[in-house]
């Protein structure tokens, strides 16, 4: 196949990251490498107005939760890395809370998660939240259709209080078809450095997708409110998903824009 390459194009793939580019890419991929740069440079962008966010919410003392949510195998990981990776770590945290233990299945459901709240100038990234029990755990039997029905009956009043703290909550689902899905799965398979991804719910995540869909369509249908909205990223791209990602953490929160950092 022909590729026709402009002067900018040229450019773009006789500099660093247009090597590692084109080095990175089996079979060697010119479209892809340049469609990668294009990324890598909208990425830098983005990831410098995190940084001016972020000293904005130190300096003034704001709380910030972001959610996410989504099917196994959706990216939601990999999202949060270039979310978080050129931020202060200091003031951060990133929350993903293995299952229950046996006193905190005894507690209020949301305590062990607002344990984990942010204290002021603090952002706090929920990799999977409350909404487990929305999807994950009805799906898989891991609750009680009365305990989901609490929950649902409970959840947007605990988000209306949230927000009427103080707090800023912005709510994530990262959306992948089901034939990426599999071939995300195979892919972890078959990398000995990714196995250890590959959990028993994983395992039957396909078999279950119909199940899993009607609690999302559910979750949406009573949790997508006015005041705390669902972000829906189309992500069977994973590039072009963590653009999409930040662009819209950016635009939820209403930092200073003109900050200088």
């Amino acid at each position: 196949m022909d590729i026709k390459l402009t002067a900018s194009d040229i450019k773009k793939l006789n500099s660093k990251k247009g090597f590692l580019a084109l080095l990175s890419k089996e079979p060697f991929n010119i479209v892809k490498a340049l469609r990668y740069i294009d990324y890598q440079k909208k990425l830098e962008k983005l990831q410098t107005e995190l940084i001016r966010m972020q000293t904005w919410a130190i300096n003034n003392n704001e709380r910030i939760i972001v959610v996410f949510q989504g099917r196994d195998a959706a990216g939601k990981g990999g999202a949060i890395r270039r979310v978080t990776e050129r931020i202060n770590p200091r003031h951060m945290r990133i929350v993903a809370l293995p299952k229950p233990s046996e006193d905190e299945q005894s507690q209020w459901y949301f305590q062990r998660y607002v344990e984990q709240f942010p204290k002021a100038g603090e952002m706090v990234f929920f990799d999977r939240s409350w909404y487990n029990r929305a999807v994950v755990e009805p799906v898989n039997g891991f609750c009680t259709p009365e305990e989901y029905d609490i929950f649902m009956n409970q959840v947007n009043d605990f988000e209306r209080m949230i927000l009427e703290s103080g707090i800023h909550l912005v709510k994530i689902y990262m959306s992948i078809s089901k034939k990426e899905q599999a071939q995300r799965f195979e892919d972890i398979k078959n990398d000995p450095l990714k196995q250890w991804k590959m959990t028993k719910l994983d395992e039957k995540a396909q078999v279950l997708w119909d199940q899993y869909t009607e609690y999302k369509n559910a979750m949406f249908a009573k949790t997508n409110t006015k005041i705390s909205p669902w972000k829906i990223i189309r992500a069977n791209r994973k590039t072009e998903a963590r653009a999409n990602v930040i662009t819209h953490i950016l635009k939820s929160i209403p930092y200073d824009k003109n900050l200088k950092i």
